[in-house]
Protein backbone atom coordinates (compact mmCIF):
# COMPACT_ATOMS: atom_id res chain seq x y z
CA UNK A 1 0.00 0.00 0.00
CA UNK A 2 1.24 3.45 -0.82
CA UNK A 3 1.09 6.48 1.39
CA UNK A 4 -0.81 9.66 0.69
CA UNK A 5 2.44 11.50 -0.04
CA UNK A 6 3.53 8.83 -2.53
CA UNK A 7 0.20 9.18 -4.34
CA UNK A 8 0.58 12.97 -4.39
CA UNK A 9 4.07 12.57 -5.84
CA UNK A 10 2.79 10.17 -8.50
CA UNK A 11 -0.02 12.60 -9.34
CA UNK A 12 2.44 15.46 -9.74
CA UNK A 13 4.75 13.39 -11.94
CA UNK A 14 1.85 12.30 -14.14
CA UNK A 15 0.60 15.89 -14.41
CA UNK A 16 4.07 17.01 -15.48
CA UNK A 17 4.13 14.38 -18.22
CA UNK A 18 0.63 15.35 -19.35
CA UNK A 19 1.67 19.00 -19.55
CA UNK A 20 4.82 18.18 -21.52
CA UNK A 21 2.86 16.05 -23.99
CA UNK A 22 0.19 18.74 -24.37
CA UNK A 23 2.92 21.21 -25.32
CA UNK A 24 4.40 18.69 -27.76
CA UNK A 25 0.93 18.22 -29.25
CA UNK A 26 0.63 21.96 -29.82
CA UNK A 27 4.09 22.10 -31.41
CA UNK A 28 3.24 19.19 -33.69
CA UNK A 29 -0.06 20.78 -34.68
CA UNK A 30 1.79 23.91 -35.77
CA UNK A 31 4.44 22.05 -37.77
CA UNK A 32 3.33 20.74 -41.18
CA UNK A 33 5.69 17.75 -41.09
CA UNK A 34 4.58 16.63 -37.62
CA UNK A 35 0.80 16.88 -37.85
CA UNK A 36 0.51 13.11 -38.16
CA UNK A 37 1.72 12.86 -34.55
CA UNK A 38 -0.99 15.09 -33.08
CA UNK A 39 -3.57 12.38 -32.42
CA UNK A 40 -1.12 10.07 -30.67
CA UNK A 41 0.46 12.86 -28.62
CA UNK A 42 -2.96 14.10 -27.59
CA UNK A 43 -4.04 10.61 -26.53
CA UNK A 44 -0.87 10.15 -24.51
CA UNK A 45 -1.36 13.51 -22.81
CA UNK A 46 -4.94 12.60 -21.95
CA UNK A 47 -3.85 9.25 -20.52
CA UNK A 48 -1.27 10.91 -18.27
CA UNK A 49 -3.84 13.49 -17.21
CA UNK A 50 -6.27 10.71 -16.29
CA UNK A 51 -3.51 8.99 -14.31
CA UNK A 52 -2.77 12.22 -12.44
CA UNK A 53 -6.44 12.60 -11.54
CA UNK A 54 -6.63 8.98 -10.37
CA UNK A 55 -3.57 9.34 -8.14
CA UNK A 56 -4.94 12.58 -6.71
CA UNK A 57 -8.27 10.90 -5.98
CA UNK A 58 -6.52 8.03 -4.23
CA UNK A 59 -4.42 10.47 -2.21
CA UNK A 60 -7.58 12.26 -1.10
CA UNK A 61 -8.89 9.01 0.38
CA UNK A 62 -5.74 8.11 2.28
CA UNK A 63 -5.00 9.38 5.77
CA UNK A 64 -2.30 11.99 6.22
CA UNK A 65 0.99 10.54 7.37
CA UNK A 66 3.26 11.89 10.07
CA UNK A 67 6.31 13.73 8.78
Amino acid sequence: MTTRQEQITLAAEAATRADYLAKETERAANHPDKRSLVQNLSAASTAWSDAAQAHAAIAALLPETEA
